[in-house]
This record gives C-alpha cells, structure tokens and sequence, in this order.
C-alpha cells in the first residue's frame, strides 16, 4: 500500500519566515508556494537523490492536534488515497484528516495509528513523474 516517502510537511505561524530559514538551512529555494488571502500559506522545497518534498504549511489550515502527536506529518505515496484512508480506518487507525484535494494531482489525507503517531498518505504527480523517469514505465 505505501510505495514510498513524498512528503514532509511541517506547520508553522509565519510560512514566509519560515521558508527563508529552511532556504538557509537546505541550501536551495522553495520550487513552490500559495498564498490565501494575500498571505503566504504554504511552500515547498524539493532535496535530495529522489527529489523528496519538505513542506511548510501555515499552523492555522492543520487540523486539531490529537494527545500526543506531533506537528510534522510524513506523508507516503499511494495509489489510491481515498481507498488506503478507508484500509487505514479498517484497521484501527482514527481518522486525523479525511482526503483532501490540494491541487491537479495531489490528494492528501492522514489518520492517527494506533500508537498516536499523525501517518499521511498522498497521491502525488511528483512522485509518479519521478518514478516513471527511474523506471521508464
């Protein structure tokens, strides 16, 4: 079910300060970012061999933190989003955030697993444009 590791989203209350500080740490700038309502919501890095994504999302768009978890959220790719939330759900996990579409080809969605750990599951275009480049498929 979980193909491999796309993103990383980590949650912040100034997205832009944010940003430049990751920009500083990582070496690189953000390859993308929306703003809502004027403001800067979201941006994203794209590191490493693979080209994995290191988000930072405005604190304000993250649901409510469940006892215990934490603030950053690993999302893995998947096929199918709505039918892993659903297995996820089957087997014991409690629904953190039902799917939600976050542009053409990205779909997320997260679920707290039994042991209070945020687990994320994402349909990203990303993902599979650079597994088709490794694989030619």
């Amino acid at each position: 079910m979980l193909r491999g590791l796309t993103t990383i989203t980590y949650l912040a209350d100034d997205v832009a300060k944010a940003r430049d500080w990751y920009a500083e740490v990582l070496g690189t700038d953000a390859y993308f970012a929306r703003e809502v309502d004027g403001a800067l919501a979201y941006a994203e890095f794209r590191l490493g061999d693979y080209q994995h994504e290191l988000g930072i999302m405005d604190q304000r768009f993250a649901p409510p933190q469940p006892d215990g978890a934490s603030g950053a959220i690993a999302y893995w790719a998947v096929d199918d989003v709505r039918a892993s939330f659903a297995r996820l759900l089957e087997l014991g996990a409690t629904a953190y955030q039902a799917p939600v579409e976050r542009g053409p080809g990205f779909v997320t969605a997260s679920v707290v697993d039994p042991f209070g750990n945020v687990l994320g599951v994402m349909e990203n275009a990303h993902y599979r444009d650079v597994l088709a480049g490794l694989t030619g498929a």
